[in-house]
C-alpha cells in the first residue's frame, strides 16, 4: 500500500481479480488482524474507507466505559498500525469517510462479575459515515470497541473496513490469567500492563495470587505486621491505595480482579509477624536422607498454618475480612493446594492429635469448618485449588464443600481432573499444568540439583529441569480443549479457563515474554474456539494472524516474545510444515 494511499486502476483491477481468483481464503483472511477471531464476522467484499481525522465515539455516560472510549478514541487516532502483510483491499469509491462510531447499550448498570453479557454487534455501514456499536452491557462495549480499534490500520490517512458485519460473544465466561507477586514482587506498574494486555486480548479475569510462603506484600489495616514483617521490604508492598488503583484500572479495561490469599499451605510469611500459627516455618523444605513423602513443602519455603491453634482463625477472619473489603470481585481465592503432611506433622500439637487416632484430613475439616462459612457470611463464592478435594493424602469430603458456594480450580491431570470436578457437581475453572502453565521448561530453581548431571550418554535431558516441563509453546495452548471428554451438561460447569505465571523464576523483566503472545492462544480458544465452521483445528490459519497480534502488541509497549523468524511473516505460508507428524 503506498503512502498516499492511492491505488492506481490497474492495481484496483489485479486486486479484483485475485480476489475473485481465492476469494474463499480472502473472506476469511482479510480482517486477520483482528485477535481473537470475532464469533461472526462477514465482509463480503473487502472495501475500506478513510477515517476521518475528526472521528468522534458518542457513547452513554459510564464511570468506566467513558474513560474507556476516551482512551480507545485516542488509540485509534495515533497506533497507525501497519500489519506485516497488507491485506488485498480496495478503497471504496462510493463510501464517505467514516466520521463516527455510536455506541448503544441497554444495561448501564450490570456488574463487572462472572456470567455478565460480553456480547455486542458492530456495524460499518458502506453508504453512512456513522459505524454502530450495540451491545448488552457496557463491558460488552468495551470488547466491541477492542474489535473496532484492531480493525483501524495505516498511516496517513488512517482506513477502516465497509460492508462489515461482527457479532460476538464468548465461548466461556471466565478467560483469565494468574499471576505470583508472592515469590518475586512486580511493581503497580507492570500489572497495570498487564490488565492492559489482557483487555486487549478480551481476558476478563485477572487472578492475584498475593501472598505464599516466600513473601506477604499486601498490607492490611487490621493485620499491617503481616506485611511489616512477611514482605521483602517497604518497596515491595501493595498499599490499599495501590490495589483500589488495580481493581479501578481493572474496571476501566473490563477486567476483574480476584484476590487469592493462598492457607492452610503456602503461609510461611505470615510466621515472621504470628510465628505461634504457623507450623514448620523457615525449616529446611527436604531434610537430608529423607523421603520425598516426609518432605516439609514442595519446594523452599516452608510453613503451613496450624488448624489447632485458635489464633489462627483470629488472623484469618481479619485477613479475609480486609481482603474482602478491598476487592469488589464476587469470588474469593482461598487457596487450599499442596497441604503437606511433613509439615503439619512438625508440630507437637498435631503430633498428638494423630496420636490420638486423628487424622490429617481431619485437621483439614476443621480449617474449612472454622473459615469456609465466614468467607460465605461475606457474600463470597469460595474459589479452591483442586487439591482441597482430590488430593490423595490431605482433603475433606463434598459435604464440606457446598457446590452453590464452591468453585474448584483444576491443575493437575489435564483433563482427567476437569472431569472429577464437573462429574462431582462442581463448577470448574481450567488451568491445567500440561497445557496452561506459563513456568513450565526453565528448569527448577533449588541449587545443587543432581538432575542437571545426567551421564552425557544418558541421552536425558531432565525434561527442561522442571517438574511440569516441556515448555508450553503457543500452539499446546491453542490446541487444549478445555472441555474435551465431557458431556454437554458437564460442559456447562466449566466456567473458563487460566493461564498461570508462577515466579520462581520469573519477574518484572521477562514478564511480557512469559505470558505473551501464549496467554493470546488461550484468549481466542476460549473467546470463539480453536475450530474452523467445519469443526477442523484451525491453528494453520491463526500462525499468521498471532503473527501480526504480536507485531502489533509490541508497538502498543508489550514486550510479547516472537513466534517465527520476520521472513515466515513476509512469506505467509512458506514456513508451514505440510507433513502429519508422527
Amino acid at each position: 500500500m503506498t503512502s498516499n494511499l492511492v491505488i492506481s486502476s490497474r492495481c484496483s483491477l489485479f486486486l479484483t481479480l485475485f480476489y475473485l481468483l481465492v476469494s474463499a481464503s480472502l473472506t476469511a483472511t482479510s480482517a486477520q488482524w483482528v485477535w481473537p477471531k470475532p464469533r461472526t464476522l462477514s465482509w463480503p467484499i473487502p472495501l475500506a474507507t478513510i477515517l476521518s481525522p475528526n472521528f468522534t465515539i458518542s457513547s452513554p455516560y459510564h464511570q468506566h466505559l467513558s474513560p474507556a472510549v476516551n482512551r480507545y478514541r485516542l488509540q485509534i487516532l495515533t497506533e497507525h498500525h501497519r500489519p506485516l502483510v497488507p491485506p488485498p483491499v480496495n478503497l471504496s469509491n462510493s463510501s464517505p469517510p467514516l466520521q463516527a462510531l455510536t455506541i448503544t447499550v441497554k444495561d448501564l448498570s450490570a456488574p463487572l462479575q462472572h456470567s455478565v453479557d460480553e456480547s455486542y454487534a458492530l456495524a460499518i455501514p458502506t453508504a453512512s459515515s456513522t459505524a454502530n456499536l450495540t451491545a448488552e452491557t457496557v463491558w460488552g462495549a468495551m470488547r466491541g470497541l477492542e474489535t473496532f480499534s484492531q480493525l483501524v490500520w495505516g498511516l496517513k490517512p488512517l482506513l477502516v473496513p465497509v460492508g462489515l458485519d461482527v457479532w460476538d460473544s464468548p465461548l466461556f465466561e471466565h478467560r483469565g490469567i494468574m499471576l505470583d507477586t508472592s515469590r518475586n514482587y512486580y511493581p503497580v506498574d507492570d500489572i497495570l500492563r498487564t490488565i492492559k494486555a489482557m483487555s486487549a486480548n478480551k481476558l476478563n479475569v485477572f487472578h492475584w495470587h498475593i501472598t505464599d510462603s516466600h513473601s506477604f506484600p499486601l498490607v492490611l489495616p487490621s493485620e499491617p505486621a503481616l506485611a511489616d514483617k512477611g514482605s521483602y521490604g517497604n518497596d515491595m508492598l501493595y498499599s490499599p491505595a495501590d490495589v483500589a488503583t488495580i481493581v479501578r484500572f481493572g474496571l476501566e479495561h473490563g477486567v476483574r480482579v480476584l484476590p487469592e490469599i493462598d492457607s492452610p499451605a503456602h503461609t510461611g510469611s505470615w510466621a515472621e509477624a504470628y510465628p505461634d500459627i504457623v507450623t514448620c516455618a523457615n525449616m529446611f523444605w527436604w531434610p537430608a536422607e529423607s523421603e520425598w513423602a516426609d518432605r516439609l513443602a514442595s519446594e523452599p519455603g516452608t510453613g503451613q498454618l496450624n488448624p489447632l491453634n485458635p489464633n489462627t482463625y483470629q488472623v484469618l477472619k481479619n485477613v479475609i475480612g480486609d481482603a474482602v473489603a478491598l476487592f469488589p470481585e464476587p469470588f474469593f481465592h482461598a487457596g487450599g493446594d499442596e497441604i503437606i503432611p511433613g509439615c503439619w506433622k512438625a508440630d507437637p500439637a498435631i503430633q498428638s492429635f494423630l496420636s490420638k487416632n486423628g487424622t490429617l484430613s481431619q485437621l483439614l475439616e476443621k480449617f474449612v469448618n472454622s473459615t469456609f462459612p465466614y468467607i460465605v457470611s461475606l457474600n463470597r463464592t469460595v474459589v479452591y485449588w483442586e487439591d482441597i478435594l482430590l488430593d490423595a493424602n490431605v482433603k475433606v469430603g463434598p459435604s464440606f464443600l457446598p457446590p452453590e458456594h464452591t468453585i474448584l480450580q483444576t491443575w493437575n491431570n489435564g483433563p482427567n481432573n476437569t472431569k472429577l470436578i464437573v462429574s462431582s457437581g462442581y463448577r470448574a475453572i481450567v488451568s491445567s499444568s500440561e497445557f496452561y502453565y506459563l513456568d513450565c521448561g526453565h528448569g527448577d530453581f533449588p541449587g545443587n540439583d543432581s538432575q542437571y548431571d545426567p551421564p552425557p550418554t544418558s541421552g536425558d535431558s531432565g525434561n527442561g529441569g522442571s517438574w511440569c516441563g516441556p515448555f508450553k509453546t503457543w500452539q499446546t495452548i491453542y490446541n487444549y480443549d478445555i472441555a474435551y471428554g465431557l458431556t454437554p451438561e458437564e460442559t456447562k460447569l466449566v466456567l473458563g479457563g487460566e493461564v498461570a505465571l508462577w515466579s520462581e523464576q520469573a519477574d518484572p523483566t521477562v514478564l511480557d515474554v512469559r505470558i505473551w503472545p501464549r496467554a493470546s492462544a488461550m484468549a481466542e480458544t476460549l473467546w470463539s474456539g480453536n475450530r474452523d465452521e467445519s469443526g477442523k483445528k484451525r491453528y494453520a490459519e491463526a500462525m499468521d494472524r498471532l503473527n501480526d497480534w504480536r507485531h502489533r502488541m509490541v508497538n502498543k509497549g508489550i514486550r510479547a516474545e516472537p513466534l517465527q523468524p520476520l521472513w515466515c511473516i513476509k512469506n505467509p505460508g512458506m514456513c508451514n510444515t505440510v507433513h502429519p507428524s508422527d
